[in-house]
C-alpha cells in the first residue's frame, strides 16, 4: 500500500518529527517565564492536575535556581512528570485553569517549566528518592505503562520487590507507542523508564503478555499482592462493508509502526480518511501528512462542538493541512482489485442528546463519497472484556471495576488506569498507580 514516488527525505523526515513543543533555549528564557507566575495561594492550576503537583511550589524553585528542589516537587506528585510535560493536554488542565486566562492574557507555561527541571533530572540521573529496607513483600504488576510503573515506584520506596510483566519488548506503554512522534521520543521514554526503575527493588520482565505467557493465578500464588495495569488496545471496529479491503487500518497499528520503525518504512496512502476526532484520530491525521500524504481528511458524525480532543490538538492538525469533514459517519469503503479507493458515508445531524449529554448524530439519508488509498479507523479502543472474563474479574464491558480501595473482586489483585476507566490521560493512569500503590500498602500491612 505504501505510496513510494510520495516519499520524503531523511532531512524532510526530521523537521516533519522533530519537537512541536521544544524547551527554553537559555536559563534566561525560563527564568522570565517563571517570574511571571502570580504564585496564587490555593492555586487553581494544582487544583487542576490529577496528581496534584504543586506548581506554585516547583515554579518558585526555579526562580531561586533550586533546580533540584523543583525536580523533586513535580517527580514526588507524578513520577511520570517529564513525559508528561510533553504530552499532557494541558490546555484543559493546569494551563487551562491559570488565572491569566481571565485576564486575557497568555498563561504561564507551566509544561514546558516543568520540562525544564524534569529533563534535568532525568538527563543528569540525579537520585532524588531514598528506598526504604526491604520489607519483605513481592508484588507483581502486569503493564509498563504509566499507571504500572507509577504503582511500582511507589511500592519501591516503601521497601517492597516489584516484579513488572510487560508483553512488549520495552516499557512506557502509551508513551512509548501510542502517541505522534513529534511530542515524545522512544529515546526519551527509555530515559525515563530507566530513571524509575533506578530507585532500586523493580525489575521489568519483558514479552510477558497476560493470560498467553503468564497467568493471575499463578501471580496470586506467586506474589502477596498484583496490580493490573495493562490498558486498553483493542481497536474499536466500523463493522461496515469493506472494513477488511487492503489500506483499512486502525490507528493503534499505524502509530505503533511509526513509533517501531524509520519513517520511510511506514505504509502511508496518498489519499487518507481517519475515522474519529479523538486525540489517537488526530495524531493519525498529522503523522500520515508528516509521512507524505498528498491529502487527508478527518471524519466525524457530529460537530466541532462536540469533538472529544481539545482546540490545541485541532489546530495542529489544520496546520498540517489536513481537512475535516463534520457530521459524517462512515457507511462502507469501496474497494477495486481488494484495494479501497472510496469512503461512502452517511450525511448526519445532530438530535436530541445521548447519555453522555452529548447531541446524538441521526442519520439525513443523504450519502458523501471521498476517494481515498488509505482509511485509518480511530473511533476509539476497546477494553479486553475476554481477559477480564477468562480470569473471573468483574467488569463492565471489558473495565475492571474496582472498589474505593482500588481492589478487584480477587482478594490481593488491584488495578488501575486505563484498564479500568476504559482510557483517559497519561497522568490520570499516574495518579491511579499512585492510588494502587498505597492501598497496597495497606493491604500489606493488614496481613503482616
Amino acid at each position: 500500500m505504501s505510496i513510494t514516488n510520495n516519499r520524503l527525505t531523511p532531512s524532510a523526515y526530521e523537521q516533519n518529527f522533530s519537537d512541536i513543543h521544544p524547551p527554553f533555549e537559555t536559563r534566561d528564557a525560563a527564568l522570565v517565564e517563571a517570574n511571571r507566575c502570580l504564585f496564587c495561594y490555593d492555586a487553581p492550576c494544582m487544583k487542576s492536575c490529577p496528581t496534584g503537583i504543586d506548581v506554585p511550589k516547583f515554579i518558585k524553585q526555579i526562580t531561586t535556581d533550586n533546580i533540584r528542589g523543583s525536580a523533586h516537587t513535580i517527580l514526588s506528585a507524578n513520577i511520570m512528570g517529564g513525559g508528561c510535560s510533553k504530552v499532557c493536554p494541558v490546555e484543559k488542565l493546569c494551563e487551562g485553569a491559570c488565572v491569566y486566562n481571565l485576564m486575557d492574557e497568555e498563561a504561564i507555561p507551566i509544561a514546558k517549566l516543568q520540562r525544564y527541571s524534569t529533563e534535568k533530572a532525568i538527563a543528569q540521573k540525579w537520585k532524588l528518592f531514598e528506598r526504604k529496607p526491604g520489607n519483605g513483600k513481592k508484588v507483581a504488576v502486569v503493564g509498563a505503562g504509566p499507571a504500572g510503573l507509577s504503582c511500582a515506584h511507589g511500592l519501591a520506596r516503601e521497601g517492597t520487590e516489584v516484579t513488572i510483566y510487560e508483553k512488549e519488548s520495552k516499557g512506557g506503554g502509551l508513551m512509548t507507542y501510542g502517541i505522534a512522534a513529534y511530542k515524545v521520543t522512544p529515546e526519551f521514554c527509555q530515559e525515563e523508564l530507566d530513571y524509575i526503575i533506578s530507585i532500586g527493588g523493580i525489575s521489568v520482565i519483558y514479552k510477558q503478555e497476560l493470560g498467553k505467557d503468564i497467568t493471575l493465578d499463578t501471580l496470586c500464588k506467586e506474589y502477596d499482592a498484583v496490580y493490573l495495569g495493562f490498558g486498553v488496545g483493542l481497536a474499536r471496529q466500523l463493522s461496515i462493508p469493506g472494513e477488511h479491503l487492503d489500506g483499512v487500518v486502525d490507528a493503534i497499528r499505524f502509530i505503533y509502526d511509526i513509533r517501531t520503525n524509520a519513517y520511510a518504512q511506514v505504509s502511508v496512502g496518498d489519499k487518507v480518511a481517519v475515522i474519529g476526532m479523538g486525540m489517537t484520530a488526530i495524531d493519525a491525521a498529522t503523522q500520515a501528512r508528516r509521512l507524505g500524504a498528498k491529502e487527508v481528511t478527518l471524519v466525524y458524525r457530529r460537530t466541532e462542538e462536540e469533538m472529544p480532543c481539545t482546540e490545541e490538538e485541532l489546530s495542529i492538525a489544520k496546520q498540517d493541512g489536513c481537512g475535516i469533514t463534520w457530521l459524517a459517519s462512515p457507511k462502507e469503503i469501496i474497494g477495486v482489485n481488494g484495494k479501497a479507493t472510496q469512503l461512502i458515508c452517511n450525511r448526519m445531524q445532530l438530535g436530541e442528546p445521548d447519555a453522555g449529554g452529548r447531541r446524538s448524530p441521526v442519520d439525513t439519508g443523504e450519502t458523501i463519497t471521498l476517494e481515498v488509498d488509505m482509511v485509518i479507523k480511530a473511533a476509539g479502543q476497546m477494553p479486553f472484556e475476554t481477559l477480564a472474563n477468562n480470569d473471573h474479574l468483574a467488569n463492565n464491558n471489558g473495565k475492571l471495576l474496582i472498589s474505593d480501595q482500588c481492589a478487584t473482586n480477587i482478594k490481593g489483585v488491584f488495578a488501575g488506569g486505563d484498564c479500568v476507566n476504559g482510557g483517559k490521560e497519561v497522568v490520570d493512569a499516574v495518579q491511579a498507580g499512585k492510588d494502587g500503590a498505597k492501598a497496597i500498602l495497606r493491604y500489606l500491612q493488614l496481613t503482616t
